[in-house]
């Protein structure tokens, strides 16, 4: 892959994670209880740790024109927002519009990440960025996963509530 096409990689990256950042930051700040503020501010701190990562290989990738080897490996694995994700959080997601509406929303922006990495991914020639867009792809799929989990169940709950269902 060319320099410049790697680093515009990188930046989109970034940028997409720091929107995520943001957004998730802003949902934590106005969520009607605290364990769906703790749920969305732990999303958030899991896109500052892709930022940092992303940073890293920016840094990395400036400075001697390689993707630093095993740093997806070093960052760990997946962590915790779904261990958060509690079944009366859940409940108390789908009771809040502004929480069911940002969950919506937050699915969107986990799609483009998960394609955006995904193709990276595939493009790649150089082992270590393969392996940081693969790992990537990875994680955002697990946030988009519970994610679509939350959703289909707000879905049947309206669905319920407004006697929806066929049977």
């Amino acid at each position: 892959m060319s320099e410049d096409r790697a680093i515009e990689i990188l930046k989109s990256a970034l940028l997409l994670e720091k929107r995520g950042k943001a957004f998730y930051g802003k949902v934590a700040s106005q969520a009607g209880s605290k364990p769906v503020a703790d749920f969305f501010r732990l999303m958030a701190e899991e896109e500052d740790r892709h930022i940092r990562l992303l940073s890293e290989q920016f840094k990395a990738y400036l400075k001697g024109g390689r993707f630093q080897s095993g740093a997806a490996a070093e960052a760990g694995g997946f962590q915790a927002a779904a261990e958060v994700l509690r079944p009366e959080v859940r409940r108390q997601i789908a009771a809040a519009e502004f929480e069911a509406a940002a969950v919506a929303a937050a699915m969107g922006m986990e799609q483009a990440a998960v394609a955006l990495y995904s193709k990276r991914a595939a493009e790649a020639i150089d082992p270590d960025e393969k392996s940081l867009y693969e790992w990537l792809a990875r994680w955002e799929s697990a946030h988009l996963e519970f994610l679509a989990q939350i959703d289909r169940e707000i879905t049947e709950s309206v669905w319920h509530d407004n006697r929806f269902w066929p049977f």
